[in-house]
Protein backbone atom coordinates (compact mmCIF):
# COMPACT_ATOMS: atom_id res chain seq x y z
CA UNK A 1 0.00 0.00 0.00
CA UNK A 2 2.09 3.38 -0.99
CA UNK A 3 1.85 6.60 0.77
CA UNK A 4 -1.53 7.79 -1.35
CA UNK A 5 -4.07 5.08 0.24
CA UNK A 6 -5.64 4.33 3.43
CA UNK A 7 -3.01 5.15 5.48
CA UNK A 8 -2.33 8.92 3.86
CA UNK A 9 -2.89 12.32 6.24
CA UNK A 10 -3.92 15.24 5.19
CA UNK A 11 -1.56 18.10 7.24
CA UNK A 12 -4.07 20.78 6.07
CA UNK A 13 -0.96 22.87 5.40
CA UNK A 14 -1.15 26.49 6.23
CA UNK A 15 -4.66 27.34 5.03
CA UNK A 16 -6.93 29.48 7.00
CA UNK A 17 -9.79 27.75 8.44
CA UNK A 18 -12.36 28.81 11.46
CA UNK A 19 -10.40 25.60 13.04
CA UNK A 20 -7.22 27.41 13.16
CA UNK A 21 -7.33 30.78 12.15
CA UNK A 22 -5.72 33.28 15.00
CA UNK A 23 -5.43 37.13 14.92
CA UNK A 24 -1.86 37.13 14.84
CA UNK A 25 -1.98 35.59 11.55
CA UNK A 26 -3.64 38.75 9.91
CA UNK A 27 -0.68 40.46 11.03
CA UNK A 28 1.91 37.70 9.71
CA UNK A 29 0.13 37.95 6.77
CA UNK A 30 -0.35 41.83 6.45
CA UNK A 31 4.02 41.47 6.92
CA UNK A 32 4.16 38.82 4.43
CA UNK A 33 2.83 41.02 2.10
CA UNK A 34 5.13 44.26 2.69
CA UNK A 35 8.37 41.82 2.00
CA UNK A 36 10.45 43.50 -0.66
CA UNK A 37 9.24 42.20 -4.12
CA UNK A 38 12.74 40.98 -4.98
CA UNK A 39 12.30 38.23 -2.06
CA UNK A 40 9.13 36.82 -3.63
CA UNK A 41 10.69 37.05 -7.01
CA UNK A 42 13.67 35.13 -6.58
CA UNK A 43 12.05 32.54 -4.19
CA UNK A 44 8.87 31.92 -6.96
CA UNK A 45 11.76 31.36 -9.94
CA UNK A 46 13.67 29.15 -8.00
CA UNK A 47 10.49 27.56 -6.52
CA UNK A 48 8.75 27.34 -10.68
CA UNK A 49 12.13 25.66 -11.85
CA UNK A 50 11.84 23.11 -9.78
CA UNK A 51 8.21 22.43 -10.51
CA UNK A 52 9.10 22.26 -14.57
CA UNK A 53 11.87 19.79 -12.88
CA UNK A 54 9.45 17.70 -10.87
CA UNK A 55 6.91 17.38 -13.16
CA UNK A 56 8.78 16.39 -15.91
CA UNK A 57 10.44 14.06 -14.11
CA UNK A 58 7.39 12.40 -13.67
CA UNK A 59 4.43 12.93 -15.25
CA UNK A 60 2.28 9.66 -14.53
CA UNK A 61 1.08 9.23 -10.88
CA UNK A 62 -0.77 5.96 -10.00
CA UNK A 63 -2.76 4.15 -7.62
CA UNK A 64 -3.04 0.21 -8.46
CA UNK A 65 -2.13 1.22 -12.09
CA UNK A 66 -4.52 3.91 -12.13
CA UNK A 67 -3.51 7.09 -13.76
CA UNK A 68 -4.97 9.94 -11.36
CA UNK A 69 -3.65 12.60 -13.36
CA UNK A 70 -6.24 13.72 -15.96
CA UNK A 71 -8.30 11.08 -14.89
CA UNK A 72 -12.54 11.55 -15.89
CA UNK A 73 -15.24 11.62 -13.49
CA UNK A 74 -16.18 8.51 -15.40
CA UNK A 75 -12.53 6.91 -14.94
CA UNK A 76 -13.09 7.33 -11.42
CA UNK A 77 -16.21 5.78 -11.03
CA UNK A 78 -15.27 3.09 -13.17
CA UNK A 79 -12.33 2.67 -10.87
CA UNK A 80 -14.86 2.99 -8.18
CA UNK A 81 -16.54 -0.03 -9.23
CA UNK A 82 -13.60 -2.35 -10.17
CA UNK A 83 -12.39 -1.20 -6.37
CA UNK A 84 -9.17 -0.20 -7.60
CA UNK A 85 -9.40 2.84 -6.03
CA UNK A 86 -11.64 4.79 -2.97
CA UNK A 87 -12.53 8.36 -2.42
CA UNK A 88 -10.31 8.81 0.51
CA UNK A 89 -7.13 7.30 -1.97
CA UNK A 90 -8.76 10.23 -4.57
CA UNK A 91 -8.87 13.03 -1.81
CA UNK A 92 -5.19 11.80 -0.11
CA UNK A 93 -4.08 12.57 -3.73
CA UNK A 94 -5.58 15.76 -4.68
CA UNK A 95 -4.44 17.22 -1.37
CA UNK A 96 -0.93 15.84 -2.25
CA UNK A 97 -1.18 17.73 -5.03
CA UNK A 98 -2.23 20.61 -3.16
CA UNK A 99 0.22 20.69 -1.02
CA UNK A 100 2.74 20.48 -3.65
CA UNK A 101 1.69 22.95 -6.45
CA UNK A 102 -0.60 25.71 -4.56
CA UNK A 103 2.45 27.23 -3.47
CA UNK A 104 3.15 28.49 -7.02
CA UNK A 105 -0.41 28.49 -8.62
CA UNK A 106 -2.36 30.36 -5.83
CA UNK A 107 -5.34 28.32 -6.92
CA UNK A 108 -6.70 27.21 -3.54
CA UNK A 109 -7.71 29.51 -0.62
CA UNK A 110 -8.76 26.84 2.06
CA UNK A 111 -8.65 22.64 2.00
CA UNK A 112 -11.58 21.41 3.72
CA UNK A 113 -10.83 19.56 6.82
CA UNK A 114 -13.56 16.87 6.88
CA UNK A 115 -12.37 16.21 3.21
CA UNK A 116 -11.23 12.92 4.64
CA UNK A 117 -14.09 11.91 6.31
CA UNK A 118 -16.58 13.01 3.68
CA UNK A 119 -14.57 10.54 1.28
CA UNK A 120 -14.44 7.71 4.16
CA UNK A 121 -18.40 8.36 4.53
CA UNK A 122 -18.49 7.63 0.50
CA UNK A 123 -16.36 4.85 0.56
CA UNK A 124 -18.82 2.69 3.49
CA UNK A 125 -21.83 3.74 1.06
CA UNK A 126 -20.48 2.24 -1.96
CA UNK A 127 -19.93 -0.74 0.03
CA UNK A 128 -23.66 -0.75 1.35
CA UNK A 129 -25.02 0.35 -2.04
CA UNK A 130 -25.73 -0.93 -5.46
CA UNK A 131 -23.29 1.41 -7.63
CA UNK A 132 -26.10 1.75 -9.86
CA UNK A 133 -27.84 3.58 -7.25
CA UNK A 134 -25.69 5.84 -6.86
CA UNK A 135 -25.16 9.21 -8.62
CA UNK A 136 -22.21 10.47 -11.01
CA UNK A 137 -20.84 12.72 -8.55
CA UNK A 138 -21.02 10.16 -5.79
CA UNK A 139 -17.47 10.17 -3.71
CA UNK A 140 -15.89 13.10 -6.29
CA UNK A 141 -14.28 15.74 -4.81
CA UNK A 142 -15.55 19.35 -6.21
CA UNK A 143 -13.50 23.00 -5.42
CA UNK A 144 -16.12 25.46 -4.86
CA UNK A 145 -15.14 29.63 -5.73
CA UNK A 146 -15.04 31.30 -2.08
CA UNK A 147 -17.90 32.63 -3.08
CA UNK A 148 -20.06 30.02 -2.60
CA UNK A 149 -21.25 29.26 0.62
CA UNK A 150 -20.92 25.94 2.73
CA UNK A 151 -22.35 25.80 6.38
CA UNK A 152 -18.97 24.01 7.61
CA UNK A 153 -15.92 24.50 8.92
CA UNK A 154 -14.28 26.11 5.36
CA UNK A 155 -14.63 30.51 5.19
CA UNK A 156 -16.92 32.04 2.33
CA UNK A 157 -15.14 35.23 1.65
CA UNK A 158 -14.95 35.96 -2.22
CA UNK A 159 -11.16 36.17 -1.52
CA UNK A 160 -11.10 39.12 0.98
CA UNK A 161 -10.27 39.48 4.68
CA UNK A 162 -13.49 41.37 5.57
CA UNK A 163 -15.50 38.33 5.53
CA UNK A 164 -13.34 35.94 6.81
CA UNK A 165 -14.74 34.26 10.08
CA UNK A 166 -18.05 35.00 8.82
CA UNK A 167 -21.20 32.45 8.93
CA UNK A 168 -23.62 31.57 6.70
CA UNK A 169 -26.89 30.38 7.27
CA UNK A 170 -27.05 27.57 5.61
CA UNK A 171 -25.21 25.92 2.31
CA UNK A 172 -25.55 28.00 -0.62
CA UNK A 173 -28.38 25.91 -3.22
CA UNK A 174 -25.87 24.42 -5.51
CA UNK A 175 -23.83 23.33 -2.38
CA UNK A 176 -26.86 21.40 -1.12
CA UNK A 177 -27.23 19.62 -4.70
CA UNK A 178 -23.25 18.36 -4.72
CA UNK A 179 -23.98 17.17 -0.90
CA UNK A 180 -27.16 15.33 -2.16
CA UNK A 181 -25.06 13.94 -5.25
CA UNK A 182 -23.04 12.19 -2.34
CA UNK A 183 -19.96 14.60 -4.19
CA UNK A 184 -17.12 15.56 -1.31
CA UNK A 185 -16.58 19.35 -0.79
CA UNK A 186 -13.02 19.19 -1.17
CA UNK A 187 -12.32 23.13 -0.11
CA UNK A 188 -12.51 27.05 -1.83
CA UNK A 189 -11.03 27.96 -4.95
CA UNK A 190 -9.30 31.47 -5.32
CA UNK A 191 -10.68 34.34 -7.13
CA UNK A 192 -10.42 38.01 -8.37
CA UNK A 193 -11.21 39.63 -5.34
CA UNK A 194 -15.08 40.38 -4.95
CA UNK A 195 -15.70 38.75 -7.93
CA UNK A 196 -13.71 41.63 -9.59
CA UNK A 197 -15.80 43.97 -8.22
CA UNK A 198 -14.12 45.90 -6.23
CA UNK A 199 -11.10 47.73 -8.31
CA UNK A 200 -10.56 48.14 -12.10
CA UNK A 201 -7.03 48.09 -11.20
CA UNK A 202 -6.31 44.40 -9.25
CA UNK A 203 -5.07 42.05 -11.66
CA UNK A 204 -7.37 38.80 -12.53
CA UNK A 205 -6.78 36.16 -10.42
CA UNK A 206 -5.76 38.61 -7.31
CA UNK A 207 -7.43 38.28 -4.01
CA UNK A 208 -5.92 39.78 -0.51
CA UNK A 209 -6.63 35.83 0.95
CA UNK A 210 -5.67 34.10 -1.98
CA UNK A 211 -2.77 35.91 -3.32
CA UNK A 212 -1.98 35.83 -7.33
CA UNK A 213 -3.66 32.94 -9.47
CA UNK A 214 -1.02 31.49 -12.19
CA UNK A 215 -2.19 30.54 -15.17
CA UNK A 216 -0.24 26.56 -14.95
CA UNK A 217 0.60 26.53 -19.00
CA UNK A 218 3.07 29.79 -18.63
CA UNK A 219 2.99 31.10 -15.24
CA UNK A 220 3.28 34.82 -16.29
CA UNK A 221 0.50 34.91 -18.48
CA UNK A 222 -2.95 35.52 -17.25
CA UNK A 223 -5.40 33.14 -15.42
CA UNK A 224 -8.43 35.42 -15.97
CA UNK A 225 -11.14 35.84 -13.78
CA UNK A 226 -12.69 35.68 -11.93
CA UNK A 227 -13.12 31.83 -11.14
CA UNK A 228 -9.47 31.88 -12.16
CA UNK A 229 -8.83 29.45 -8.72
CA UNK A 230 -11.82 27.12 -10.20
CA UNK A 231 -9.99 26.90 -13.76
CA UNK A 232 -6.19 26.55 -12.83
CA UNK A 233 -6.97 23.87 -10.10
CA UNK A 234 -8.82 21.38 -12.68
CA UNK A 235 -6.45 22.38 -15.32
CA UNK A 236 -3.33 21.82 -12.80
CA UNK A 237 -5.07 18.16 -11.88
CA UNK A 238 -6.09 19.62 -7.87
CA UNK A 239 -9.47 18.78 -8.62
CA UNK A 240 -11.17 16.89 -10.85
CA UNK A 241 -14.31 19.40 -11.30
CA UNK A 242 -15.01 22.82 -9.80
CA UNK A 243 -17.47 25.33 -9.74
CA UNK A 244 -17.37 28.89 -11.06
CA UNK A 245 -19.64 32.09 -10.83
CA UNK A 246 -20.03 34.21 -14.01
CA UNK A 247 -21.44 37.62 -14.02
CA UNK A 248 -19.79 38.71 -17.11
CA UNK A 249 -17.05 36.53 -18.20
CA UNK A 250 -15.93 35.07 -15.35
CA UNK A 251 -16.19 31.26 -16.04
CA UNK A 252 -16.14 31.61 -19.91
CA UNK A 253 -12.70 33.61 -19.71
CA UNK A 254 -10.32 31.82 -17.42
CA UNK A 255 -11.91 28.41 -19.45
CA UNK A 256 -10.50 29.74 -22.54
CA UNK A 257 -7.47 30.91 -20.39
CA UNK A 258 -6.65 27.65 -18.62
CA UNK A 259 -7.66 24.82 -21.16
CA UNK A 260 -10.65 23.93 -19.42
CA UNK A 261 -14.74 23.13 -20.32
CA UNK A 262 -16.64 26.00 -18.72
CA UNK A 263 -20.42 26.17 -18.65
CA UNK A 264 -22.00 29.39 -17.98
CA UNK A 265 -25.54 28.13 -17.71
CA UNK A 266 -28.85 30.19 -18.49
CA UNK A 267 -29.70 32.43 -15.25
CA UNK A 268 -31.82 31.16 -13.08
CA UNK A 269 -31.12 27.71 -14.31
CA UNK A 270 -28.83 26.83 -10.85
CA UNK A 271 -29.43 28.45 -7.53
CA UNK A 272 -27.73 31.61 -6.79
CA UNK A 273 -29.04 31.34 -3.32
CA UNK A 274 -25.71 31.69 -1.13
CA UNK A 275 -23.68 32.44 -3.05
CA UNK A 276 -22.13 36.03 -2.83
CA UNK A 277 -23.56 38.41 -5.45
CA UNK A 278 -22.94 40.93 -7.88
CA UNK A 279 -26.29 41.35 -9.73
CA UNK A 280 -29.05 38.76 -9.58
CA UNK A 281 -29.89 39.69 -13.25
CA UNK A 282 -26.75 38.65 -14.58
CA UNK A 283 -24.75 36.39 -11.66
CA UNK A 284 -25.06 32.52 -12.67
CA UNK A 285 -23.00 29.12 -11.30
CA UNK A 286 -22.01 26.75 -13.54
CA UNK A 287 -19.25 23.69 -14.16
CA UNK A 288 -15.77 23.82 -14.84
CA UNK A 289 -14.25 20.78 -15.86
CA UNK A 290 -11.23 19.15 -18.30
CA UNK A 291 -13.71 17.81 -20.70
CA UNK A 292 -17.16 18.63 -21.86
CA UNK A 293 -18.69 14.82 -19.84
CA UNK A 294 -17.26 16.26 -16.79
CA UNK A 295 -18.71 19.50 -16.80
CA UNK A 296 -22.25 18.09 -18.07
CA UNK A 297 -21.81 15.79 -14.95
CA UNK A 298 -21.71 18.71 -12.51
CA UNK A 299 -24.36 20.50 -14.29
CA UNK A 300 -26.78 17.64 -13.86
CA UNK A 301 -26.53 17.94 -10.24
CA UNK A 302 -27.05 20.86 -9.33
CA UNK A 303 -29.72 22.78 -11.76
CA UNK A 304 -33.03 22.67 -10.34
CA UNK A 305 -35.98 25.22 -8.25
CA UNK A 306 -34.22 26.52 -5.03
CA UNK A 307 -36.82 28.64 -2.89
CA UNK A 308 -34.62 30.50 -2.16
CA UNK A 309 -33.88 31.76 -5.59
CA UNK A 310 -37.28 32.69 -7.18
CA UNK A 311 -35.21 32.71 -10.76
CA UNK A 312 -35.03 29.23 -10.47
CA UNK A 313 -38.70 28.64 -11.13
CA UNK A 314 -39.16 30.51 -14.01
CA UNK A 315 -35.59 28.83 -15.78
CA UNK A 316 -36.62 24.80 -14.29
CA UNK A 317 -38.38 24.73 -17.10
CA UNK A 318 -36.03 24.75 -19.59
CA UNK A 319 -34.60 21.44 -17.94
CA UNK A 320 -35.05 18.57 -19.89
CA UNK A 321 -36.46 15.04 -18.68
CA UNK A 322 -33.44 12.72 -18.39
CA UNK A 323 -30.95 15.56 -17.83
CA UNK A 324 -28.24 16.74 -19.81
CA UNK A 325 -25.88 14.18 -19.98
CA UNK A 326 -28.44 12.25 -22.53
CA UNK A 327 -26.89 15.21 -25.30
CA UNK A 328 -23.38 14.14 -25.31
CA UNK A 329 -23.80 12.59 -28.67
CA UNK A 330 -20.88 11.73 -31.35
CA UNK A 331 -22.86 13.13 -33.99
CA UNK A 332 -24.23 16.50 -32.06
CA UNK A 333 -22.90 18.40 -34.74
CA UNK A 334 -24.95 17.16 -37.70
CA UNK A 335 -27.59 19.57 -38.83
CA UNK A 336 -26.76 22.09 -36.56
CA UNK A 337 -27.06 25.55 -37.86
CA UNK A 338 -23.99 27.82 -35.95
CA UNK A 339 -23.22 31.78 -36.99
CA UNK A 340 -20.59 33.44 -37.09
CA UNK A 341 -19.58 37.17 -36.29
CA UNK A 342 -16.53 38.07 -38.23
CA UNK A 343 -16.54 41.74 -36.96
CA UNK A 344 -15.42 42.12 -34.18
CA UNK A 345 -15.20 39.03 -33.18
CA UNK A 346 -12.73 37.19 -36.16
CA UNK A 347 -10.91 40.05 -37.16
CA UNK A 348 -8.06 40.98 -35.47
CA UNK A 349 -4.52 39.52 -36.76
CA UNK A 350 -5.74 37.28 -39.73
CA UNK A 351 -2.57 35.51 -40.01
CA UNK A 352 -2.20 34.35 -36.60
CA UNK A 353 -1.69 31.07 -34.97
CA UNK A 354 -5.27 31.73 -33.34
CA UNK A 355 -7.36 32.74 -36.49
CA UNK A 356 -5.75 29.83 -38.71
CA UNK A 357 -6.86 27.77 -35.66
CA UNK A 358 -10.61 29.16 -35.84
CA UNK A 359 -10.69 28.54 -39.76
CA UNK A 360 -9.77 24.79 -39.67
CA UNK A 361 -11.94 24.03 -36.50
CA UNK A 362 -14.80 26.07 -38.86
CA UNK A 363 -13.71 23.46 -41.11
CA UNK A 364 -14.28 20.42 -38.92
CA UNK A 365 -17.41 22.10 -37.65
CA UNK A 366 -18.84 22.08 -41.53
CA UNK A 367 -16.96 18.63 -42.12
CA UNK A 368 -19.21 17.17 -38.87
CA UNK A 369 -22.33 18.17 -40.27
CA UNK A 370 -23.18 21.52 -39.14
CA UNK A 371 -24.35 24.49 -41.13
CA UNK A 372 -22.21 27.52 -40.83
CA UNK A 373 -23.79 30.94 -41.44
CA UNK A 374 -20.90 33.70 -41.78
CA UNK A 375 -20.40 37.09 -41.93
CA UNK A 376 -23.68 37.99 -39.76
CA UNK A 377 -23.62 41.11 -37.85
CA UNK A 378 -25.25 41.76 -34.28
CA UNK A 379 -27.18 45.28 -34.13
CA UNK A 380 -24.95 47.68 -31.97
CA UNK A 381 -22.21 45.56 -30.91
CA UNK A 382 -20.00 47.97 -30.05
CA UNK A 383 -22.63 49.14 -27.88
CA UNK A 384 -23.07 46.16 -26.05
CA UNK A 385 -18.91 45.24 -25.89
CA UNK A 386 -18.70 48.59 -23.68
CA UNK A 387 -19.16 48.30 -20.23
CA UNK A 388 -20.36 52.22 -19.83
CA UNK A 389 -22.18 53.00 -23.09
CA UNK A 390 -24.44 49.52 -23.06
CA UNK A 391 -25.47 50.71 -19.57
CA UNK A 392 -24.48 47.64 -17.81
CA UNK A 393 -22.13 49.61 -15.62
CA UNK A 394 -24.90 51.89 -14.31
CA UNK A 395 -27.09 49.12 -13.55
CA UNK A 396 -24.50 46.76 -12.15
CA UNK A 397 -23.44 48.85 -9.42
CA UNK A 398 -27.02 49.78 -7.72
CA UNK A 399 -28.12 46.60 -8.42
CA UNK A 400 -24.76 45.13 -6.54
CA UNK A 401 -25.16 47.66 -3.52
CA UNK A 402 -29.12 46.30 -3.14
CA UNK A 403 -27.52 42.65 -3.68
CA UNK A 404 -24.56 42.62 -1.18
CA UNK A 405 -26.10 44.44 1.40
CA UNK A 406 -28.92 41.95 1.77
CA UNK A 407 -26.40 39.02 1.42
CA UNK A 408 -24.33 40.74 4.24
CA UNK A 409 -27.42 41.23 6.73
CA UNK A 410 -28.27 37.38 6.11
CA UNK A 411 -25.13 36.45 7.66
CA UNK A 412 -25.61 34.36 10.97
CA UNK A 413 -21.74 35.88 12.42
CA UNK A 414 -20.15 39.03 10.24
CA UNK A 415 -17.85 41.72 11.33
CA UNK A 416 -19.07 43.41 8.35
CA UNK A 417 -23.32 44.09 7.29
CA UNK A 418 -23.29 46.23 4.88
CA UNK A 419 -21.02 47.51 1.51
CA UNK A 420 -20.15 50.76 3.60
CA UNK A 421 -18.60 48.48 6.50
CA UNK A 422 -16.36 46.75 3.91
CA UNK A 423 -15.26 49.80 2.16
CA UNK A 424 -14.38 51.07 6.21
CA UNK A 425 -12.69 47.63 6.57
CA UNK A 426 -10.53 47.68 3.51
CA UNK A 427 -9.87 51.56 4.49
CA UNK A 428 -8.92 50.43 8.01
CA UNK A 429 -6.58 47.77 6.87
CA UNK A 430 -5.49 49.03 3.46
CA UNK A 431 -2.38 47.08 3.67
CA UNK A 432 -4.04 43.72 4.24
CA UNK A 433 -6.28 44.44 1.47
CA UNK A 434 -3.79 46.22 -0.55
CA UNK A 435 -5.67 49.60 -1.05
CA UNK A 436 -2.73 51.78 -2.35
CA UNK A 437 -2.21 49.50 -4.82
CA UNK A 438 -5.43 48.51 -6.41
CA UNK A 439 -8.13 51.02 -4.88
CA UNK A 440 -11.80 50.26 -4.38
CA UNK A 441 -13.11 52.72 -6.92
CA UNK A 442 -16.41 49.87 -8.14
CA UNK A 443 -17.38 49.75 -4.56
CA UNK A 444 -16.93 53.43 -3.78
CA UNK A 445 -19.40 53.88 -7.19
CA UNK A 446 -21.70 51.44 -5.97
CA UNK A 447 -21.54 53.38 -2.57
CA UNK A 448 -22.97 56.07 -3.89
CA UNK A 449 -25.96 54.51 -5.55
CA UNK A 450 -29.18 55.08 -4.23
CA UNK A 451 -31.39 52.26 -5.56
CA UNK A 452 -32.98 51.76 -8.75
CA UNK A 453 -33.79 55.06 -10.15
CA UNK A 454 -34.41 56.66 -13.44
CA UNK A 455 -30.68 56.64 -14.58
CA UNK A 456 -30.64 52.53 -13.70
CA UNK A 457 -34.20 52.69 -15.16
CA UNK A 458 -33.10 53.90 -18.52
CA UNK A 459 -29.84 51.55 -18.45
CA UNK A 460 -32.22 48.55 -17.44
CA UNK A 461 -34.26 49.13 -20.32
CA UNK A 462 -31.58 49.87 -23.26
CA UNK A 463 -29.72 46.51 -22.05
CA UNK A 464 -33.03 44.66 -22.80
CA UNK A 465 -33.37 46.27 -25.90
CA UNK A 466 -29.72 45.41 -27.14
CA UNK A 467 -30.30 42.27 -26.57
CA UNK A 468 -33.41 41.95 -28.14
CA UNK A 469 -32.31 43.68 -31.05
CA UNK A 470 -29.38 42.09 -31.04
CA UNK A 471 -28.47 38.59 -30.19
CA UNK A 472 -31.74 37.77 -29.71
CA UNK A 473 -32.79 38.87 -33.40
CA UNK A 474 -29.61 37.42 -34.87
CA UNK A 475 -30.48 33.88 -33.60
CA UNK A 476 -34.05 33.98 -34.32
CA UNK A 477 -33.67 35.52 -37.66
CA UNK A 478 -31.60 32.83 -38.86
CA UNK A 479 -32.44 30.19 -37.04
CA UNK A 480 -29.29 29.72 -35.68
CA UNK A 481 -28.42 26.94 -32.88
CA UNK A 482 -25.78 28.66 -31.87
CA UNK A 483 -23.23 31.33 -32.19
CA UNK A 484 -19.40 30.67 -31.93
CA UNK A 485 -17.19 33.04 -31.17
CA UNK A 486 -13.10 33.13 -29.77
CA UNK A 487 -12.34 32.98 -26.23
CA UNK A 488 -15.13 34.78 -23.67
CA UNK A 489 -15.23 37.82 -26.28
CA UNK A 490 -18.80 37.23 -26.51
CA UNK A 491 -19.22 37.39 -22.70
CA UNK A 492 -20.90 40.96 -22.76
CA UNK A 493 -23.37 39.81 -25.27
CA UNK A 494 -24.31 36.42 -23.15
CA UNK A 495 -24.14 39.05 -20.02
CA UNK A 496 -26.96 41.10 -20.38
CA UNK A 497 -29.63 38.80 -21.63
CA UNK A 498 -28.41 36.01 -19.20
CA UNK A 499 -27.61 33.38 -22.03
CA UNK A 500 -25.65 30.56 -21.33
CA UNK A 501 -22.76 29.44 -23.53
CA UNK A 502 -19.96 26.72 -23.42
CA UNK A 503 -15.91 27.05 -23.66
CA UNK A 504 -14.03 24.31 -24.53
CA UNK A 505 -10.41 24.34 -25.38
CA UNK A 506 -9.40 25.54 -29.08
CA UNK A 507 -5.56 25.61 -29.42
CA UNK A 508 -2.45 27.35 -27.94
CA UNK A 509 -0.57 30.59 -29.10
CA UNK A 510 3.12 30.65 -30.44
CA UNK A 511 3.99 31.27 -26.46
CA UNK A 512 1.93 28.24 -25.40
CA UNK A 513 -0.96 30.04 -23.81
CA UNK A 514 -4.17 28.35 -24.05
CA UNK A 515 -7.37 29.92 -26.08
CA UNK A 516 -10.92 28.07 -26.46
CA UNK A 517 -13.89 28.96 -27.99
CA UNK A 518 -17.47 29.83 -27.61
CA UNK A 519 -20.63 28.32 -28.29
CA UNK A 520 -23.29 30.44 -27.55
CA UNK A 521 -27.15 30.40 -28.21
CA UNK A 522 -30.37 31.53 -26.42
CA UNK A 523 -32.09 30.61 -22.66
CA UNK A 524 -32.65 27.16 -22.23
CA UNK A 525 -30.23 25.72 -25.29
CA UNK A 526 -28.14 24.22 -23.09
CA UNK A 527 -28.87 20.52 -24.72
CA UNK A 528 -27.80 21.87 -28.39
CA UNK A 529 -24.97 23.61 -26.76
CA UNK A 530 -23.97 20.68 -25.10
CA UNK A 531 -24.00 18.61 -28.22
CA UNK A 532 -22.57 20.81 -29.83
CA UNK A 533 -19.50 21.58 -27.80
CA UNK A 534 -19.33 17.42 -27.04
CA UNK A 535 -18.66 17.09 -30.54
CA UNK A 536 -16.39 19.27 -31.25
CA UNK A 537 -14.60 18.08 -28.43
CA UNK A 538 -14.32 14.80 -29.81
CA UNK A 539 -13.57 15.49 -32.97
CA UNK A 540 -10.53 18.02 -32.07
CA UNK A 541 -9.27 16.31 -28.88
CA UNK A 542 -6.92 19.76 -28.23
CA UNK A 543 -6.58 19.67 -24.48
CA UNK A 544 -3.46 18.60 -23.20
CA UNK A 545 -1.67 18.88 -19.50
CA UNK A 546 -0.18 22.37 -18.25
CA UNK A 547 3.39 23.00 -18.77
CA UNK A 548 4.04 25.67 -16.05
CA UNK A 549 6.76 27.19 -18.19
CA UNK A 550 7.60 30.38 -16.61
CA UNK A 551 7.30 32.73 -18.80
Amino acid sequence: MNDLSFGYKSPLFPYLTKSNYHPQEKLITSMANNLPFNYFSLYSTLLLFLLAFTLSESQTISINRLSIREATVYDLQLAFRHKILTSRQLVGFYLQEIQRLNPVLNAVIEVNPDALYQADKADQERKAKASASLSGLHGIPVLLKDNIGTKDKLNTTAGSFALLGSVVPRDAGVVARLRNAGAIILGKASLSEWASFRSLNAPNGWSARGGQGKNPYVLSATPCGSSSGSAISVAANLVVVSLGTETDGSILCPASFNSVVGIKPTVGLTSRAGVIPITPRQDTIGPIGRTVSDAVNVLDAIVGFDYNDQATREASKYIPPGGYKQYLKTYGLEGKRIGIVRNPFFTSGSGSLQIQAFENHFKTLRQRGAVLIDNLKIANVDVILNFTLSGEAVASVAEFKIALNSYLKDLVVSQVRSLTDVIAFNQKYSDLEKLKEFGQEIFLAAEATNGIGDKESAALLNLARLSRDGFEKLLWDYKLDALVTPGSDVAPVLAIGGFPGINVPAGYDKNGVPFGITFGGLKGSEPKLIEIAYDFEQATKVRKPPTFQPF
